[in-house]
């Protein structure tokens, strides 16, 4: 199979999957969606059975050693990755193993050309093409997924608006979850008293000042309830 021809977009990314159909999904809509069409970012997806060399397309084999499920064939893989070996950024293998992705790991990832995301099915990865290929591993969270479609969909959702051009104001950025380290401070909008409710009084002054206080103050408290991690690491 030829190699995939260079993109001219400014972000590429580019997905190794048994299931090529299942993109671009969510990220055809909305901002993602609009910034696809308009050429911000580029999406390729790459089915990874079409590089296999038998006339079954046969991708997985049983582990030696025994156990349960299947394992995806090293020279398989292999074969994928060298057809997209020209391409810019990092290789990326979501496995439930991996290190934890978060905010940093995503402004890490646009800060480059585009990347590369290798989705495990199955029981995952011959260990060796993880080695010689050096994919570093990256994980969701704490639960298995049935692979890595879905956690490669909220990574890409989550690198593509911190874009530029994506979201309508880069100031919106600077006050989300994560991104000084502390979860969101409470919204509201319209209606002022909803079902006997009504909106904080400072957010109603106009003190900015007062305003920025009381969202750091409440950020903190619930980081601190919800996230005793993330406040742990902020206090230091």
């Amino acid at each position: 199979m030829e190699k995939i021809k260079g993109y001219n977009n400014p972000w590429q990314a580019t997905v190794l999957t048994l299931f090529p159909e299942m993109f671009p999904g969510s990220l055809g809509q909305s901002l993602a969606g609009k910034a696809l069409k308009t050429g911000v970012w580029s999406l390729k997806s790459l089915d990874i059975r079409g590089f296999a060399g038998d006339k079954h397309r046969s991708v997985d084999a049983a582990p030696y050693g025994g156990g349960a499920g299947m394992v995806l064939r090293p020279d398989v893989v292999d074969a994928a990755l060298t057809a997209v070996e020209h391409l810019p950024g990092r290789r990326i293998y979501l496995s439930p193993r991996g290190k934890r992705f978060d905010q940093s790991v995503a402004e890490a990832l646009v800060a480059d050309p585009g990347v590369v995301l290798v989705c495990g099915r199955f029981e995952g990865l011959d260990e060796r093409i993880i080695e010689s290929r050096k994919l570093e591993e990256v994980s969701l969270g704490d639960f298995v997924l049935s692979g890595g479609e879905i956690a490669c969909t909220a990574i890409l959702d989550t690198c593509v608006r911190l874009l530029p051009g994506v979201l309508g104001s880069r100031d919106g950025l600077k006050e989300e979850s994560f991104i000084d380290g502390l979860l969101e401070y409470p919204l509201y909008t319209q209606p002022r008293e909803w079902k006997g409710k009504t909106v904080p009084e400072v957010l109603l002054s106009g003190h900015h000042a007062d305003i920025k206080t009381w969202r750091r103050k409440q950020a903190e408290t619930i980081t601190r309830d919800r996230r005793p991690d993330l406040w742990a690491r902020y206090q230091k």
